[in-house]
């Protein structure tokens, strides 16, 4: 009796030591990488950077144009350790450990076999682009933290967790908009696993009515700030113009005025509010939509193809780095190489096991609940960008998910 305690105690302490070493030596590279790689914020999150500082200054929070979750964020984070991108770069690096710890505990909640378990988090730590992103101010990793909570505390029986997942979906919807959606994903999942239908619909109001909540101050402050009722941000419908017209072969962005008889370019438009221009940008991209449905549809793949099986997305740390061209080159082909190999694989185990899925709604087979979460989550964020726009950095809320299934390639048949 004494021996098997014993080894049980070791068998217990080696798999302490497993993770704790995958997670010093992955925090090491991340700490490595971003004092080596200097990379210098463009586009998109030069902006982030300069609301951020504009709010640390006790300036403006941003317009209505955009969101500004990860701004806000980031702007406390200066105004107590000062406006700088290492404290910035720093803070994604706090982020990026705080996902491992998420994502060990996610593991240990759910039904898997420890040999996948630490195949699972060994992938997700060493994953290229949850190491390189580290040096850049981008949404994503804070985005992640928060979905990763949510995935966490969805698979506990703790109490008031709808209410807390609402609270959680509410702020990641200041950082991403269509996350207001996650309800709906919430009540598909509880379907499948066929929870009883009157708390599906419970579950789903409580997580949709909370999350309005918490966005609710921020939409009454757009609000008055236009003079008409406004949703967190007012880009959507230039997201969607852009992407979804006769103009765009390429399912990625394009600037607005180039469309055939831009709406840009009428005195209408130029003379309307954000929210009115929102609106005007959205119903043009909806009728062409409607008239266009096979080259939508063609759009849409093309940007899941962006999305998923381009790669390049390390691309976006080079911005401002001197580095040697030929390494640069090589990071770029072992990067994407991985990333393109993963979604691949892991996608056709998802349609694979979706037909288990739709099998197990109209019989009595048994499926593991958080393969049915992470399925539908991914959809989600699939739908969203078949019908948006697609682009490398998109897929990094879905890497945890993705690595998940590419585990399981072996064990199709096994799927529970």
């Amino acid at each position: 009796m004494k021996s098997i305690y014993k080894i049980t105690k070791n068998k217990l302490y080696l798999e302490k030591s497993y993770y704790k070493l995958i997670t010093m030596v992955g925090i090491l590279i991340c700490i490595i990488w971003v004092a080596v790689v200097n990379t210098k914020p463009f586009s998109d999150f030069a902006y982030y950077d300069e609301v951020a500082r504009q709010i640390a200054a006790g300036g403006a929070w941003g317009d209505t144009y955009t969101s500004v979750g990860y701004s806000i964020v980031l702007g406390g984070i200066y105004k107590i350790f000062g406006s700088s991108l290492a404290v910035a770069k720093i803070f994604n690096l706090i982020l990026t450990f705080f996902n491992y710890i998420l994502m060990y505990n996610i593991l240990k909640s759910v039904e898997l076999k420890e040999n996948k378990r630490k195949l699972v988090y060994a992938l997700f730590v060493f994953f290229p682009d949850n190491i390189f992103y580290n040096s850049i101010l981008a949404t994503e990793i804070l985005f992640t933290t928060i979905l990763l909570l949510i995935t966490l505390i969805y698979h506990k029986n703790i109490k008031h967790k709808y209410i807390i997942i609402g609270t959680l979906t509410g702020l990641n919807t200041m950082i991403k908009p269509f996350f207001m959606i996650f309800f709906f994903a919430v009540f598909v999942i509880e379907i499948i696993l066929k929870f009883k239908f009157i708390k599906i619909v419970k579950h789903s109001l409580i997580i949709l009515v909370t999350s309005i909540l918490i966005i609710s101050p921020w939409m009454y402050r757009n609000t008055k700030l236009i003079g008409q009722l406004t949703y967190v941000s007012n880009n959507s419908g230039i997201v969607l113009y852009i992407n979804n017209n006769s103009q765009n072969h390429y399912g990625s962005w394009m600037p607005a005025s180039e469309v055939e008889d831009s709406i840009v370019n009428k005195k209408e438009y130029i003379k309307a509010n954000m929210t009115q221009r929102n609106k005007m940008l959205s119903d043009a991209a909806k009728k062409w939509i409607k008239e266009h449905p096979i080259q939508f549809v063609e759009l849409g793949f093309k940007r899941l193809y962006k999305t998923y099986l381009i790669g390049y997305s390390i691309t976006y740390s080079f911005n401002g780095v001197s580095m040697n061209k030929i390494m640069e080159n090589i990071l770029t082909a072992y990067s994407s190489i991985i990333s393109i190999l993963v979604a691949a694989i892991s996608i056709i185990v998802m349609i694979i096991y979706s037909k288990k899925i739709i099998c197990s709604i109209f019989n009595k087979e048994k499926v593991n609940s958080y393969s049915v979460y992470n399925l539908i989550c991914f959809y989600m964020f699939s739908c969203m960008y078949f019908i948006t726009e697609g682009q490398p950095r998109y897929a990094f809320p879905v890497i945890f998910i993705m690595i998940y299934f590419f585990s399981n390639l072996t064990v199709i048949k096994k799927f529970r």
